[in-house]
């Protein structure tokens, strides 16, 4: 286990000739620590390779004025950069160094708007309150509906993130794991909040959100929050301090180990919105290590909050007791049953074609998705421990779903 000391990183603007990212992590460090206890292990062998992760996300939009009571377009294009970004698949990629190209990590993290509430109801995972208050500082008061602000859902089924007008030098900040459940979660000024609506440049790209997220899955800033500092990465390269702004490649510090400087390009640093694109192999590992057995996040493989009608990584699928190989559509069949490295699964007179296969663990944990593209798909099993799966194929009606077991 690895004790970090604790700070929730305070993302600031300073205005000057032109608009910085800088970090005020003291002041909000004096309110007290918080400390980070969490496995470390490598996520290729704590959880199922390439296993997908899904985070129900719940926003707090806290208004004073119409403008602070930002769209729901504004919240979804704030959700399309955190799927991007988290999946590798943002169209800037091809910004990215190409000496830094083969660091770069696809995190196979998705965030979704939860659907359903704490209570199982429906809810469209936007939650809007007036608040008296004109703006917020980095004393958490927006967690909490007694100061103005609305309180945190769960922490361990929820990414809270509260959207509201933050005082004018900051853009945001966000916890590490670790901390008090009712203050887990990010903070975002509602400006610098998504790609669409009511956005400052530099920082209308959505990229606060996604480096703030970044300390709420452990990583700390590139240069380790100190001169030439260690920000516990083996793959991100020394740097002197924060770099601001959209350096030219390469761009080397009085730390730099090599020629090719600093990477500037990273989520984790302080550039500009419109210059950062990447999270590097390692920064993955540490984000994937905190949802091993017992981690702070490891909650997270069983939410199913996104998907009110079949939980992905939720409830089971229902599924005929007994029944081994063909199940519930008698013109869909699964074969070897059981299995050793592949399973295929054969259709007729039953369209499935453009629909998606699922497998769950026995706990409800989503493992792997298949596209179903012909009548006839093998599944590879191979980078699967053995053991008893559910399958699933379909939506609402004419659900197929089968036991499969793994040997």
């Amino acid at each position: 286990m690895r004790l970090l000391a604790t700070i929730l990183f305070l993302c600031s603007v300073v205005l000057s000739a032109k608009a910085q990212r800088r970090c005020g992590t003291v002041g909000y460090a004096q309110q007290g620590a918080f400390a980070l206890n969490r496995p470390v292990g490598n996520a290729s062998t704590d959880t199922v390779l390439n296993q997908r992760i899904n985070i129900p996300v719940i926003i707090h939009v806290l208004y004073n004025t119409a403008e602070q009571n930002i769209s729901d377009a504004q919240i979804l294009s704030q959700l399309a950069v955190l799927n991007e970004d988290y999946n590798r698949l943002n169209a800037d990629t091809v910004m990215t160094p190409n000496v830094f190209k083969p660091l770069a990590g696809n995190a196979k993290i998705s965030f979704c708007l939860a659907r359903l509430d704490v209570k199982g109801r429906a809810t469209t995972g936007i939650i809007r309150t007036y608040t008296t208050q004109q703006s917020f500082t980095a004393n958490d008061a927006m967690k909490y509906s007694a100061q103005g602000g609305d309180d945190a859902w769960d922490c361990t089924k929820y990414l809270n993130i509260w959207v509201c007008n933050l005082d004018s030098i900051s853009l945001g900040y966000g916890t590490f794991p670790g901390g008090p459940a009712d203050r887990d979660g990010v903070v975002v000024g509602y400006n610098v909040f998504g790609t669409v609506g009511v956005l400052r440049t530099p920082f209308n790209k959505g990229r606060t959100a996604t480096h703030e997220i970044g300390h709420w899955l452990g990583l700390k800033h590139t240069w380790g929050d100190a001169i030439c500092g260690d920000d516990s990465i083996a793959d991100t390269p020394q740097q002197e301090y924060y770099n601001t702004g959209c350096p030219s490649f390469p761009h080397l510090s009085a730390c730099s180990p090599n020629a090719n400087g600093d990477m500037f390009m990273d989520f984790m640093d302080f550039t500009d919105d419109g210059c950062m694109n990447m999270f590097t192999v390692d920064q993955v590992m540490e984000m994937k290590s905190l949802f091993v057995a017992g981690g702070p996040r490891s909650s997270f493989l069983n939410a199913y909050q996104c998907d009110s009608l079949m939980p992905q990584g939720g409830a089971l699928p229902q599924t005929p007791s007994g029944i081994d190989t063909v199940v519930v559509q008698p013109t869909i069949s699964v074969y070897p049953n059981p299995a050793h490295e592949k399973v295929t699964i054969e259709t007729s007179g039953f369209s499935v074609i453009g629909k998606t296969a699922y497998l769950y663990t026995a706990t409800g944990i989503k493992i792997l998705d298949v596209p179903v593209t012909q009548p006839k798909i093998t599944v590879n099993l191979s980078g699967v421990p053995a053991g008893i799966y559910i399958l699933r194929i379909g939506e609402v009606t004419n659900v197929f779903t089968a036991k499969i077991i793994h040997l």
